[in-house]
């Protein structure tokens, strides 16, 4: 039975990766976009393969960016190390809980949530699965949106850095865990930026 609906790709129509403006592609294997100059393909080329691969490094990077200090403070000639896990404590014993879930929502929970949402994501693809097609489509938008959560830690070190200085009395900087943090977002970004979530549909019911 033909399809009840005509998908763009099937009149040889493909959207713009860069405006979003729809361009006519046809059979062509390199076309340009008339409105930014863009290469217009049906699907972003490798896209499963790229974005594995920046999913992959965001996974690895995630390690360290939750056990190596994210900040070291020198107090009268005493240095301690923080990691994210330790300042979630901090908080907790000090019945600051409110922060303490804020803080692990948005650095423990949400880039681990984020790296498995597209990993199943991309896993249904490779598997060709029909299944839940809308619900894998929404997950992809709320991993795009509350993705750039995430550097909330990041933001609250350096405002920390900024204004917790004291002189010789104490000092704040940044631990090897921020730059690790900071790979594992923008790494993540880079995967779902990766992936076409047009892939979710290829597969016919």
């Amino acid at each position: 039975m033909p399809s009840a609906i005509v998908s763009a790709r099937e009149l040889g129509m493909a959207g713009c990766h860069t405006c979003g403006k729809a361009v006519h592609v046809g059979k062509h294997a390199h076309v340009e976009c008339p409105r930014c100059g863009s290469e217009v393909h049906f699907r972003k080329p490798n896209s499963v393969s790229r974005a594995w691969a920046f999913l992959i490094a965001a996974f690895i990077m995630y390690i360290p960016a939750n056990t190596e200090p994210m900040m070291r403070t020198t107090s009268l000639g005493n240095e301690s190390a923080d990691t994210i896990m330790s300042g979630v404590i901090y908080f907790l014993s000090h019945g600051d809980w409110h922060l303490a879930l804020v803080i692990f929502a948005a650095s423990v929970m949400l880039p681990l949530l984020k790296i498995i949402a597209i990993g199943y994501i991309l896993i249904s693809i490779q598997r060709g699965s029909t299944r839940r097609k809308l619900e894998k489509t929404s997950l992809y938008r709320i991993a795009e949106i509350l993705g750039k959560w995430s550097m909330l830690d990041i933001f609250v070190v350096g405002l920390m850095v900024m204004l917790v200085q004291l002189g010789n009395l104490t000092t704040i900087d940044p631990g090897p865990a921020c730059i690790a943090f900071a790979l594992v977002v923008i790494l993540t970004m880079f995967a779902e930026e990766a992936l076409d979530p047009k892939l979710i549909w290829d597969q016919q019911e």
